[in-house]
């Protein structure tokens, strides 16, 4: 991979008449956690949902600019987004399993992929969830429903659903938002052993966490990217007016 995971370059989105991403030009890392913040609506999740483009799914969305990915810009029409979203993995802010069995869930991308050897399968899944945490939970009941576990353990699933495809980096839309503090814990813990083989970028709302598991941090403001730059100078000395005013609770 090259040295940035992503090239955003003079990036906007609009739903019909309201412009919500208004040029927003950054690169992704290729390794650490990058942590994207900011107030409710200011465009947080709709930047993540561009990078593998499930903006697609709103009929009113239209887009510029370039989002350069493994050389190929994804904002093109002609982008294969099968390919795209196994390479740029996203997980919901809502544990969203199948209603299959545990086994299903981690198994379903390979098998769309074309994979039907049952022994490369069962790798396949057993290292997935594994990577996710969650192997131990789960080896004896691989065949039951996905929605008979707590949902801190859904979550990881719908993260070993995404590692199964082997993607080149991982987009968490605020993954611990419908959590308790100890499934909160987990997942944080999670992604420090992720970020060892995945760029990760979250979206977060809590600050805190920001501030505990990312290397670079975004701060967004109705829709314009005020300030960019490694965490921990972005919460202790900020550049930017706006970005102190947001993280001592000014607003927001």
């Amino acid at each position: 991979m090259n040295e940035n995971a992503f090239q955003i370059r003079d990036l906007n989105l609009w739903y019909g008449p309201n412009h919500c991403l208004q040029n927003i030009t950054m690169d992704i890392p290729a390794t650490g956690v990058t942590a994207i913040i900011g107030p409710s609506g200011c465009g947080k999740s709709s930047f993540l949902k561009t990078l593998n483009r499930m903006i697609d799914q709103i009929p009113c969305a239209r887009w510029e600019g370039s989002v350069l990915f493994e050389s190929r810009n994804i904002l093109e029409q002609n982008i294969d987004l099968v390919w795209l979203r196994s390479e740029v993995g996203l997980v919901f802010q809502q544990p969203n399993p199948f209603p299959r069995s545990i086994y299903d869930n981690v198994a379903f991308g390979p098998r769309i992929h074309g994979e039907r050897n049952k022994r490369k399968l069962n790798e396949i899944v057993e290292q997935s969830l594994r990577d996710a945490a969650l192997w131990e939970e789960v080896k004896d009941n691989l065949h039951h429903p996905a929605l008979s576990i707590s949902g801190g353990q859904q979550q990881r699933l719908c993260i070993a659903r995404a590692l199964a495809v082997k993607p080149r980096i991982l987009l968490m839309d605020e993954p611990c938002s419908a959590l308790d503090p100890v499934a909160t814990s987990r997942i944080e813990d999670l992604i420090g052993s992720l970020q060892e083989k995945y760029p990760i970028l979250i979206v977060t709302h809590n600050m805190q966490q920001a501030a505990r598991i990312s290397h670079q941090t975004a701060f967004f403001l109705q829709g314009v990217l005020i300030e960019y730059g490694p965490t921990a100078e972005i919460f202790t000395g900020p550049r930017e007016q706006k970005t102190e005013d947001y993280i001592t609770g000014r607003f927001g």
